[in-house]
This record gives structure tokens, C-alpha cells and sequence, in this order.
């Protein structure tokens, strides 16, 4: 057990040998997971909930590192410990998919899962980062999926969930840019049923086409940026003006892709406040009550 002062220390699954918990054990399971400000944000959730429903007096939400050799073994092992809830992060959104026993339908338009519900046998899938990311567009940009061409750069788990909110909400155009031609073209194939009227369409980020739509909404769903030295996400000098840049990454706050929208004048916003809005919706699954998401974004600094 690693301790992180001020915050939820670190568990394996080796803690769940002695496990003794009363109350309603809520976690999160990541390879790392040191990083995560998911317990400090939803157990001030909690906290305020508890407030006017003594029920969350008792609910505590903890965070587990699970490497991906053991997480198959880590679901029924939490299962069998009592634990009510689990958030997955990277790398076992996908992972899971095959693993659990129901899938939300709309977690199986994405083929990732990344909120788990227990069942009396198993575990209930979701995915509320679609969610999370058009909330937090719409909040921080004031940019309306909807009704905004999208270019997303990206194909994995991320972008999955990405993709198929923005389809579902009927965006007039979704470009999506990715290095890996069989992986663009993978995610490509799977939304395009959800297409409709949408303008669906992929390319190298490299090489952007020339007629891509103007005032587009630019979306990294991809790792590029966790690192100062990694290169950019895609080039916005190359594409046509957009009207805002939105960056799944909020650790570092400023990544590359960032601070090259701002040097623009373009509206640019980090992924704390994505993070925010699918933890909310997350709890909302568990609790089946009002969740304050202003408390969530006090405790990571959003407010």
C-alpha cells in the first residue's frame, strides 16, 4: 500500500486478502493509477450527498492499481468482496468489454466500458465518457456537439466513446484523423451505422484534406501530449480556423496542443472538466440520486 498525503492511498489486489469494509466500497482500477483524482473527486460527492441522504454516510470510494495480467482475475475477486461500483481507466476499458456480464446498449455501440454496476452475478457495464465530453464541451467552450462539425483525432478507446456521442447527437460532420490507417479505418466501419446525415469521414492527421469544414470543434482523443516532448496531436496551423480545441488530457493542464490553440486565440480546454462530468454521471448510475458536480470540480480545482 502506497500513501499519497491528502489522498486515497494507492491498493493492490493483495488488500483484498484482509478486506473489512461496512459501508458501500466504490474504486477505481488503473495500471498506473497513483495519478487519479477520481476518489478525491467523488467522495466530495459523497460527502455533500451525505448531507441530506444519510444512506452515503457510508459510501467510500477507493482506487486499486491492477495491472492488465490481473485484471481479469481483479472483477470477481471486487465482486466477491462486497464492492458495489467500479470506474476502469487506462488500460481496461476495452479489456473489460469481453469480461462482464451485461452491457449498457450504449456501451456496446462503443465496445468499451468504463463505469461497471453490480449485479447479484456479475457486473453491468456503461460508458459515460461520451457523456462526460459533451457536457464538459458544452461548459467550457459553450461549443454545442450538436450542432458542430467535429474533427477527432484518435481511434482507441477514447475516441470510441467520443465518436459515437458525437454521431448520436447528430454533429453535421465528424473527421476523424488518426496515424494508423487500420485502426482509423477499424472505428471508421463500426460508427457508421450510427452516421445518418452526418458527414463521416477519415484521414491522416499528417495530411489533412483541403475541404474539412471550417469552425470545426478539434478533440484529442490520443496520449499525445502526457509528455512535453511528444509531438503534436495534429497540426492547427494546417487545418482550416476551428472554433475550439478540446484536449481528453488534463495532466499536465497545458499540453502542447493547448498552448498552440491559445498562441491562435483559439477557446481551448483541458480534459479535468470531462473527467468531472463522467464521474458525476458514474455516481448518478450507482446512487440512483442527484450528484453535486460542482463539488466534484471544487476538489480538482475546477471551481
Amino acid at each position: 500500500m502506497v500513501n499519497n498525503p491528502g489522498m486515497e492511498p494507492v491498493l493492490t489486489l493483495a488488500d483484498l486478502d484482509n478486506w473489512s469494509f461496512d459501508g458501500t466500497a466504490l474504486a477505481v482500477l488503473g495500471h498506473p493509477i497513483e495519478h487519479s483524482i477520481s476518489p478525491a473527486m467523488h467522495n466530495a460527492a459523497l460527502a455533500r450527498m451525505a448531507h441530506t441522504d444519510g444512506r452515503f454516510q457510508s459510501w467510500r470510494y477507493f482506487r486499486f492499481d491492477v495491472s492488465p495480467a490481473d485484471f481479469p482475475g481483479a472483477l470477481p475477486r471486487l465482486h466477491a468482496a462486497g464492492f458495489y461500483g467500479l470506474n476502469l481507466t487506462v488500460p481496461h476499458k476495452v479489456m473489460a468489454f469481453d469480461l462482464i456480464e451485461r452491457i449498457d446498449p450504449a456501451a456496446q455501440l462503443i465496445g468499451a466500458v468504463n463505469t461497471l454496476r453490480r449485479t447479484a452475478t456479475g457486473w453491468q457495464g456503461f460508458n459515460t465518457d461520451g457523456y462526460g465530453l459533451a457536457t464538459a464541451a458544452a461548459e467550457t467552450l459553450g461549443i454545442s456537439i450538436a450542432d458542430t462539425p467535429v474533427i477527432l483525432v484518435g481511434a482507441g478507446g477514447a475516441a470510441r466513446g467520443a465518436a459515437v456521442e458525437c454521431l448520436q447527437r447528430g454533429c453535421p460532420a465528424l473527421h476523424i484523423a488518426n496515424r494508423t490507417a487500420a485502426n482509423r479505418d477499424a472505428l471508421l466501419a463500426q460508427v457508421r451505422s450510427l452516421a445518418g446525415r452526418t458527414n463521416l469521414r477519415g484521414f491522416v492527421p499528417a495530411e489533412p484534406p483541403p475541404d474539412l469544414p471550417r469552425d470545426a470543434l478539434v478533440i484529442n482523443a490520443t496520449s499525445a501530449g502526457l509528455k512535453s516532448t511528444d509531438p503534436l496531436p495534429i497540426d492547427l496551423t494546417a487545418l482550416p480556423p476551428v472554433c475550439g480545441v478540446y484536449d481528453m488530457i488534463y495532466t499536465p493542464p497545458e499540453t502542447p496542443l493547448l498552448a498552440a490553440a491559445r498562441a491562435r486565440g483559439i477557446p481551448a480546454a483541458n480534459g479535468l472538466s470531462m473527467l468531472v462530468h463522467q464521474g458525476a454521471r458514474a455516481l448518478e448510475i450507482w446512487s440512483d440520486a442527484p450528484v453535486p458536480a460542482d463539488a466534484m470540480a471544487t476538489a480538482v480545482g475546477l471551481q
